[in-house]
């Protein structure tokens, strides 16, 4: 009996790896063609997604209108609208998600605005020239790496059972249930370091120009490079605690 157990076990690690193998094959994949000179040049937005995909297009769009006292955050994690009247499509997209009552619950603010058709044209636009991960790349990794955890806790729950059911047995069977731990448990640990870059947002191309942008490691509040912060290390990047904590 414990042989099931075994073939199931290893099964599951067989299975599991190959398609993160060839996810991991497929997002290492160039793109199509190099970035232009043009679409090299990051703006603000451009850099929040590619760091922190739509999250950080909207953390970054309530900060620069918080800023301007056009939106008001609050610590406790509601959004304001004082200033209705958005300066960018990016703006305006936010301001709808906030909708028409004026006031929202911030992780309510950025579902809505993640499904605005302005960020996903930034998305498209990203994605075509070669600076950001495809959303079916990133979501093929990502189920890849799902799949052989489950993998994992497949086979413990074999190697229990076949435990269980061998209670008498001439040999040990924990042993043979070693192999097909080693592997899952090893693609699992080799996918965090090889594949880890490529799950992110943006593509090795993209990072590279992510790499370039100086950074200041702690802005003042008045910092012209408060912005800049912000869309490329995320609200940790900020020195206003409540401010912070709305975002959180």
């Amino acid at each position: 009996m414990w042989m099931l157990f075994l073939c199931v076990a290893w099964a599951a690690a067989i299975v599991s790896c190959a398609h993160l193998c060839r996810a991991a094959v497929a997002a290492a994949q160039p793109p199509l063609r190099a970035p232009s000179e043009g679409e090299r040049r990051l703006g603000l937005y451009e850099m929040a997604y590619l760091s922190g995909g739509p999250r950080r297009v909207t953390d970054l769009a309530m900060v620069t209108m918080g800023r301007q006292r056009r939106l008001h955050l609050a610590g406790t994690g509601w959004a304001t609208v004082v200033d209705p009247g958005g300066r960018n499509a990016v703006e305006r997209a936010l301001i709808d998600a906030i909708g028409p009552g004026g006031q929202r619950e911030i992780p309510e603010v950025r579902a809505a605005h993640a499904a605005s058709d302005v960020l996903a044209a930034l998305a498209d636009r990203l994605t075509a020239a070669g600076l950001a991960v495809p959303a079916a790349t990133r979501e093929s990794v990502a189920s890849g790496m799902r799949e052989v955890r489950a993998a994992v806790v497949v086979i413990v729950v074999m190697l229990a059972a076949a435990t269980v059911g061998n209670p008498g047995g001439a040999a040990p069977v924990a042993p043979w249930f070693a192999l097909p731990l080693l592997l899952a448990a090893g693609c699992l640990g080799i996918a965090r370091v090889e594949i880890h870059p490529y799950s992110r947002w943006a593509s090795p191309t993209g990072q590279d120009l992510l790499r370039a942008v100086a950074v200041p490691r702690s802005p003042a509040p008045d910092d012209p490079h408060l912005l800049t912060a912000l869309a490329v290390r995320g609200p940790s990047a900020l020195s206003d605690p409540e401010l912070r904590a709305a975002l959180a």
